[in-house]
């Protein structure tokens, strides 16, 4: 059975994407405008999950968390001091924790545990990503910022991938999509197309950080580029994932 509950992924992404911002600017080495951008989209993200919980399923915990983690992006978009960068992404731990425990098959421990791995380690595996594409266009605006801001996120996208592809592949997990044990509903086109996006989201995180090798500022933007497909392959590899196991 195919079901995902997008109000969940929008919380996800949203508290994933901050906790990275924090990730980026803890040294205060980024201008203040890209806070700003980061807080207003996530911001946003976290009103839609709200929108889209109320509308489809209405998760009193994960929605409460959802509207604390607008406040708090909201309140402190003009937010000059790191540590505070914090405060909305630990505000989204209880919804995502209760939407974990919301989506586990049955109410077995090791149901519940293998739930909540794949939604905190795909909250920050979205978030990685997608910051990475967003602070390589941030070079455009602030070119002298230091390269290692760029290493790192990417880094710390190919440390997330393998994490990623392990827990989805705990039982029961996407084996038993590729064997057939779990019926896609397309003969296994599916289970096939997310090993794809699972391969393909780590050769190009690998081939991010090659291009960044590269002195020349172009490297940057091609690295951008790549984060461009990234993002896609790696959606279907955490949504398509958890959609096909739910």
């Amino acid at each position: 059975m195919i079901r995902l509950e997008a109000a969940t992924v929008m919380l996800q992404w949203a508290v994933g994407g901050l906790a990275f911002l924090w990730f980026t600017t803890r040294r205060n080495e980024v201008g203040a405008g890209y806070g700003m951008l980061l807080r207003i989209t996530y911001g946003t993200f976290a009103v839609i999950a709200v929108v889209l919980g109320n509308r489809y399923g209405l998760s009193i915990v994960r929605e409460a968390s959802s509207i604390a983690v607008a406040i708090a992006a909201f309140v402190l978009i003009r937010n000059k001091r790191s540590k505070l960068d914090l405060i909305a992404p630990l505000l989204g731990i209880p919804g995502i924790i209760a939407a974990g425990i919301s989506a586990a098959s049955d109410g077995s421990g090791g149901d519940v545990v293998v739930s909540l791995l794949r939604i905190v380690v795909g909250t920050l595996f979205l978030g990685a990503v997608s910051d990475t594409m967003l602070l390589g266009h941030w070079y455009l605006v602030q070119p002298g910022m230091p390269r290692k801001l760029i290493n790192e996120i990417t880094n710390a996208v190919i440390y997330m991938w393998p994490l990623e592809v392990v827990v989805l592949l705990l039982p029961t997990g996407m084996i038993s999509v590729l064997n057939g044990t779990i019926d896609d509903g397309w003969d296994g086109v599916l289970g096939w197309f997310w090993l794809a996006s699972a391969v393909v989201t780590g050769v190009l995180a690998l081939v991010t950080r090659a291009a960044l090798k590269e002195r020349s500022y172009s490297a940057v933007m091609a690295a951008t580029g790549l984060m461009y497909l990234a993002i896609l392959t790696a959606f279907c590899t955490d949504i398509v994932g958890r959609a096909l196991l739910a």
